[in-house]
C-alpha cells in the first residue's frame, strides 16, 4: 500500500478507516497553559494531520472540538476528513453511565460524533466524581463490572449513530478474548490502543490482533516525555539508540521519524503528542521515505520489552 501525506488510512474491520498517523493531545492541566492544545490541533490540521487521540481525562476536550470546528468553519476540512478518538475512562465502565458519558464529550466537543471510542482500561474505578479515587490509605478504589455489560452499552452507542468504531486500550489477549467471545457480540473491538514502539514491538499481541482484524493503535511511538509520575524514567531514551541514529542520518531525517515510519509501515497506527510546533511538523514528515526489508528487521530487533508508561493501577 502506498501511503502519502494527503493519504494513509488502512481500512477497520468494520468498514470505516482510519489515518496511521494522529496527534496525541495528552497534557497535564496543572503544566500546560490554557489554549496550547487549541492552537496545536488547529496546526496540525493545518500541516495534514487528519486524526486527533484525545480523552475526557486529558481536561482539553474542549479546546480539541474548538480547534476542529473552526478549521471545518474556516473550510480547512469537512467534519468527515477528520477522525476524533476518545476515551471511556475508569469511573464510567457501569453500562447506564456509558451513554451519558459519551454524550457529554460529545457536547464538550461541539461534535455530533466521534469516529472511535474506545475503553481506556480493563480495569474499573469507584464510579463518582472523582478521577481517581482513593480511600484514606491513598489506595485506588476499584469497582467490580462486567466488561462485556460494558461494551454491550458501548454496541448501543454506535447503533445509535453516536460513534462510527469502537475499540479497546491497554487490553491483552485474555481480556480480547472476553468480548471477541461473548454471546451476541454485536460489534467487534476495531483497535487495541497499547504502548508500542521500537523497544517495546508487541510481537504476540500483535499477531493476535491481526488474527482477529484488530488495528494496534501505538501510544509512545518515540518514548515519552520523562514524567517520573507514570513514566520508568530508569529505562533507557528511545531516541538516543545508535541503529535509529544511523538508519535516520541515510535518509535525512530523525530518530523519531525513523521510529515512527518502522510501525506505520507494518500497519501499526501512531499517535506521538506533542504541542511543540516544530516536532508536530517533523512527526508528520515520514511519508516520503521508506525502511529497507533490512532496515526494518535491525529496528525490530532492538525490541527489549521496555515498558515506558507504567500503568501503577
Amino acid at each position: 500500500m502506498e501511503l502519502s501525506a494527503q493519504q494513509h488510512r488502512i481500512p477497520l474491520s468494520d468498514g470505516n478507516s482510519i489515518p496511521l498517523l494522529g496527534l496525541g493531545t495528552y497534557s497535564s492541566p496543572a503544566t500546560t497553559p490554557k489554549g496550547t492544545c487549541l492552537e496545536s490541533v488547529k496546526l496540525a490540521i493545518d500541516i495534514g494531520y487528519r486524526h486527533i487521540d484525545g480523552a475526557y481525562v486529558y481536561y482539553n476536550e474542549h479546546e480539541v472540538g474548538e480547534a476542529i470546528r473552526t478549521k471545518i468553519a474556516e473550510g480547512k476540512v469537512k467534519r468527515e476528513d477528520i477522525f476524533y478518538c476518545g476515551k471511556l475512562w475508569n469511573t464510567c465502565h457501569p453500562p447506564e453511565l456509558v451513554r451519558p458519558t459519551l454524550e457529554r464529550t460529545l457536547k464538550t466537543l461541539g461534535l455530533d460524533y466521534v469516529d472511535l471510542y474506545i475503553v481506556e482500561l480493563p480495569m474499573a474505578f469507584k464510579p463518582g466524581d472523582a478521577i481517581y479515587p482513593r480511600d484514606e490509605n491513598g489506595k485506588f478504589l476499584y469497582h467490580k463490572t462486567d466488561l462485556r455489560a460494558t461494551w454491550e452499552a458501548l454496541e448501543e452507542c454506535k447503533d445509535a449513530g453516536l460513534v462510527k468504531s469502537l475499540g479497546v486500550s491497554n487490553f491483552n489477549r485474555r481480556q480480547l478474548e472476553l468480548i471477541l467471545n461473548k454471546p451476541g457480540l454485536k460489534h467487534k473491538p476495531t483497535t487495541n490502543q497499547v504502548e508500542c514502539h521500537p523497544y517495546f514491538t508487541q510481537p504476540k499481541l500483535m499477531e493476535f490482533c491481526q488474527q482477529h482484524d484488530i488495528v494496534i493503535v501505538g501510544y509512545s511511538p518515540i518514548g515519552t516525555c520523562r514524567d517520573a509520575s507514570w513514566v520508568n524514567v530508569s529505562s533507557p531514551p528511545l531516541l538516543e539508540d545508535p541503529v535509529l541514529i544511523r538508519i535516520g542520518e541515510k535518509y535525512g531525517k530523525t530518530s523519531a521519524q525513523v521510529a515512527l515510519r518502522f510501525n506505520v509501515q507494518r500497519g501499526v497506527v501512531v499517535i506521538p503528542k506533542s504541542f511543540n510546533p516544530e516536532r508536530i511538523r517533523e512527526n508528520f514528515q515520514i511519508f516520503d521515505f521508506s525502511l529497507t526489508v533490512q532496515e526494518m528487521k535491525e529496528v525490530e530487533a532492538l525490541n527489549k520489552n521496555i515498558r515506558y508508561v507504567e500503568l501503577l493501577m
